[in-house]
């Protein structure tokens, strides 16, 4: 698979970078010298940027390698270093100990700015050294705020979608308005109102409406200052989004920026096999605030072609819910095609290990919780969506693969616990472990097996005791809290998927409903809601019927 950026990125640096790994921290460690760890993206503007106003001024370059072990990490090839280090955005630049322990860290830094935190690390560093090192509380292995299970999660959270509303602006925060797929489609269900509003402004600030796709986040609360990048996974939930909100309204206003968007990912960063990582912001509003014919003469942005497996499998479960309710069967082919290179390449088909990546010679890290959850809930889309049995067989082998090397008895890891700096010490993601419960959700709903229901209670109720300290970033949290207090709405549809009934259930609006083709206890032409008493549905209007009595009766 490919690996493609600009010729900037290729640029000889005057900082003498190592790569993340046991080779540098027992070089830092044999000459007591701390280590300088820069976390920079090759969709990053300023990353870049820093690199030509301060990594590149000689004394700086000088000062670095005489008394720093500089170590360069792509954040989005290390997601574990990304997690432990993260000091508020990109560029990072952390300070660490030869063992790893933090020192200090900032964000950007200008020539001045990095001059005077080089002096303090370093007198700092000859006075304590590395005594001064701390662990971050997020990795003092603590007990998670483990609680039951309640109707009372799902209620806040869903009371925070108002309380925390921008009403003058749309969306939700007062400072920088990041998209927020996941609390929109939260909101789609029990705020729709207010989830328009989200993808309303969204499409109006953060949509390229020239190549298509979505820009990362804007930096003021009126969604101005954006962020021009374009990052797979965010393009990729958005797709998603957009999508669900046109299952909710049938607005082509929704439907078109999803459309839009599966063009520039299956165009302006297809690899020929999958999609690649991420777009760069080129010249900002400069080259985005121009009309097409006049960007056909710019440089593009640099690209990089890094097939993720995590992102790809979120992509592939976007094109999919896209397909499913409009029946564009470009995007079907394109998301099979997204399966088969990432099932093919990235997925051990025996022990359902999945590698992060593969570029050239160089091969990423194994058994990230961030890619299982991916995968499991995008090759159970797969099953709802096209029928094929294997998908679920994959889905299992990674999902048993998951619980047995990052379970434990506290809540999944976000990877193994090995490595070196604090890669071995345990990071336990809310975000991520509620993404992995959701598609074990759905996979134990697909296969009957109630395991995998029991590891998703498990994860969920790991944070349960926290929920009224809860915002609306990690709204999914009350999603799946809600499915699995109350259980999710399940249509089962007999005969092979793509009949008219089995598109009607696709197309039931809740976008949380778990649809099984070929189900064992129904004849062809036959559907039904599960746990509904009369007789199976045979037209798609009766389908609506039942669902819509038995909605009912849950609201009762």
């Amino acid at each position: 698979m490919t690996d493609v950026t600009d010729a900037a990125s290729e640029t000889p640096s005057r900082v003498e970078w190592r790569a993340w790994g046991a080779d540098a921290f027992a070089e830092a460690k044999k000459t007591d010298r701390p280590v300088l760890l820069s976390l920079t993206a090759s969709w990053c503007g300023p990353c870049h940027e820093m690199d030509v106003r301060t990594f590149d001024e000689p004394r700086i370059a000088a000062n670095i390698n005489d008394s720093f072990v500089p170590i360069r990490v792509d954040v989005d090839r290390n997601p574990r270093v990304r997690e432990r280090y993260n000091m508020g955005g990109f560029p990072t630049t952390a300070f660490l100990t030869p063992t790893g322990k933090l020192l200090t860290g900032a964000t950007y830094l200008g020539p001045d700015g990095m001059r005077q935190v080089l002096d303090r690390i370093r007198e700092l560093w000859n006075q304590k050294g590395a005594d001064a090192g701390r662990i971050p509380r997020a990795l003092a292995d603590e007990p998670t705020p483990a609680g039951e299970l309640s109707a009372d999660i799902e209620a806040h959270l869903a009371g925070q979608l108002t309380d925390q509303f921008d009403h003058e602006f749309g969306g939700w925060g007062t400072d920088a308005k990041f998209p927020l797929p996941r609390t929109i489609e939260f909101a789609l269900k029990r705020e729709p109102r207010l989830a328009r509003q989200a993808l309303d402004a969204v499409a109006q600030h953060l949509h390229d409406g020239v190549d298509g796709g979505f820009f990362r986040f804007a930096m003021n609360r009126d969604w101005s200052d954006v962020r021009y990048e374009k990052v797979l996974e965010t393009n990729a939930a958005l797709t998603r989004a957009f999508a669900n909100g046109y299952l909710y309204t049938g607005d082509d206003a929704y439907r078109e920026p999803a459309a839009h968007t599966i063009d520039f990912l299956t165009e302006e960063l297809w690899t020929g096999v999958a999609v690649g990582a991420s777009r760069g912001p080129g010249q900002g509003a400069a080259y985005y605030g121009l009309p097409a014919e006049e960007r056909a003469d710019q440089p593009a942005p640099r690209t990089d072609l890094t097939v993720l497996a995590g992102a790809n499998a979120l992509a592939a479960d976007a094109l999919l819910t896209y397909y499913a309710y409009t029946d564009d069967d470009t995007a079907r082919q394109y998301a099979t095609r997204i399966l088969d290179a990432v099932e093919g390449d990235l997925i051990d088909r025996e022990t359902g290990v999945i590698t992060h990546y593969r570029a050239g010679d160089e091969t990423g890290e194994t058994h990230l919780l961030e890619d299982a959850a991916h995968v499991v809930s995008a090759w159970c889309r797969a099953r709802q969506i096209l029928g094929d049995e294997r998908y679920t067989t994959v889905a299992k082998r990674v999902a048993d693969e998951t619980i047995d090397t990052l379970g434990d008895e506290v809540a999944f890891r976000d990877g193994p616990p090995s490595g070196v700096g604090l890669c071995d010490r345990p990071l336990r993601p809310i975000d991520t472990g509620t993404a992995f419960a959701d598609a074990l959700l759905d996979l134990s709903v697909l296969t009957g097996d109630d395991r995998y229901r029991t590891a998703a209670v498990d994860a969920v109720s790991a944070f349960a005791d926290a929920f009224e300290r809860f915002g609306v970033q990690v709204a999914h949290y009350g999603s799946v809290a809600g499915r699995l207090v109350d259980s999710p709405l399940v249509i089962d549809v007999g005969g092979d998927a793509g009949s008219d009934l089995h598109r009607a259930a696709l197309r039931v609006a809740d976008h949380e409903k778990i649809v099984v083709p070929a189900a064992d206890s129904l004849d062809s032409g036959e559907a039904a809601v599960r746990g509904h008493s009369g007789s199976p549905a045979t037209t798609p209007d009766a389908l609506l019927s039942q669902v819509s009595t038995a909605v009912t009766t849950r609201k009762k």
